[in-house]
């Protein structure tokens, strides 16, 4: 197995870059299915969030299958592969799994430590089942990602502490004009942030209305949030005259909000989640405008308690399923042993037939069992230390009993070259 991880986010590109490449989950699907299509990769997921585009490639060749992932995100953004090799970070095999499971853990998130990328990461997990395009390489990859993001919410003090891009947002609207505590909240938009977003202000005694342009949305939004109200899109106007701070984060392909909008209203802060943006940047020379290039500046400077300990949980998983899989990658030649040992077996099992040819049906059979047992006997300890030894990355020991027992490479690529096998290799990206 080899993993291609190609990644734009935050830490590489400006945001306009970053909004380009966000995706639908039909463009995602879309995009799976493109990059399945190609020469050197058998399996692909996507991850597109607010802050990153991943795409997560199992290849066969390290620098074609870039090169095929690289050109297949640029069309899918509609930009320049050029720009788009400036603005990239790739990750090869153990980079990849290192960097998978940071981002499952919320370590490289804009807000480091936040939840919401686990879900996220489920969702690109289930896009590229339904796609057809997630084999075993990748459905290992993911699930462990989830167990190890699971464990760092649950076990550390980042992960307690529930941090989010809403809770960034909401405190630097507490820390600039006071806390929520009264205030009027109005809600743009009816997704999953969005619903964090309601949650959030009400649990800080904020008074919330939410407005969608698909009314029954918003108020599926609202109806357990206590106090909350939904209100029809074309009563937006009438909601923004009476809130006090506005977040929008609709998913939307153009603004929604812009500087007339908000004139004369007692609005005194806008948080825009959304990604491409939903408010028109002209709106900060009225007021506060809280945006992600906000957020992502503030997150430069913070380096919240329990991140430690966080990577160093994710450190550990990281070589556990790195020794796990070296172990599954001598499978193939262990297979190749003993189909090896098999023949030998079986083609003495013959001969003697034609040199003692009155042997009895009972006599021959013993024979063939005792020769079997001893077979296996032989070859239980050195297959199973071959096994156990496999995480020493220094060594090669699988290498070293194909060259111990002669074995054909043709059978052990035959094994190799299974689909589904962990044996499978790229070329060295070197």
């Amino acid at each position: 197995m080899s993993i291609l991880l190609l990644s734009v986010s935050h830490h590489t590109a400006p945001m306009s870059t970053v909004s380009a490449l966000s995706l639908t989950a039909d463009e995602t699907m879309k995009l799976c299915h493109g990059i399945a299509a190609t020469d050197h990769v058998d399996e692909v997921a996507v991850l597109s969030t607010c802050n990153r585009t991943e795409v997560y490639a199992r290849v066969d060749r390290f620098h074609a299958g870039l090169d095929e992932v690289t050109a297949a995100l640029a069309a899918a953004g509609g930009g320049d592969l050029g720009s788009l090799q400036q603005h990239c970070a790739v990750y090869f095999d153990e980079g990849a799994v290192a960097h998978a499971f940071a981002v499952a853990a919320g370590l490289d998130s804009m807000v480091v430590g936040e939840s919401q990328i686990l879900g996220q990461f489920r969702t690109a997990l289930a896009i590229g089942q339904q796609a057809g395009t997630v084999g075993t390489s990748l459905n290992a990859l993911f699930q462990q990602g989830i167990r190890v993001g699971k464990r760092v919410q649950t076990e550390t003090e980042i992960g307690a502490a529930g941090r989010s891009l809403v809770t960034s947002a909401y405190e630097v609207v507490t820390e600039t004009g006071g806390g929520l505590e009264g205030r009027r909240v109005l809600v743009i938009g009816a997704g999953s942030m969005a619903s964090l977003a309601a949650r959030t202000a009400a649990a800080h005694g904020a008074r919330v209305v939410a407005v969608n342009r698909t009314h029954e949305r918003a108020r599926h939004l609202t109806a357990s949030i206590e106090g909350a109200t939904a209100v029809p899109w074309s009563h937006r106007r009438a909601a923004l005259a009476e809130a006090d701070v506005v977040v929008a984060c609709t998913g939307a392909k153009g603004l929604v909000l812009d500087a007339a909008d908000l004139a004369g209203t007692p609005v005194t802060h806008v948080v825009d989640l959304a990604l491409p943006r939903d408010v028109d940047p002209a709106v900060d020379s009225m007021l506060q405008l809280i945006t992600l290039e906000t957020l992502a500046a503030r997150a430069d400077h913070e380096d919240p308690a329990g991140v430690g300990a966080a990577r160093q949980l994710v450190a550990t998983e990281v070589a556990d399923f790195l020794a796990s899989r070296r172990a599954a990658q001598v499978a193939p030649t262990v297979v190749a042993l003993r189909s090896m040992a098999s023949d030998v077996v079986g083609a003495e099992l013959q001969r003697l037939d034609g040199r003692l040819p009155e042997l009895g049906e009972a006599e021959r059979a013993e024979i063939a069992r005792t020769v079997r047992r001893v077979v296996d006997k032989l070859l239980h300890h050195p297959t199973v230390r071959v096994q156990e030894f496999a995480a020493d990355q220094q060594v090669d020991y699988a290498a070293a009993l194909r060259d111990l027992f002669a074995l054909d490479p043709q059978s052990v690529a035959a094994v190799m070259s299974a689909p589904g096998s962990p044996g499978r290799s790229a070329e060295d990206p070197q």
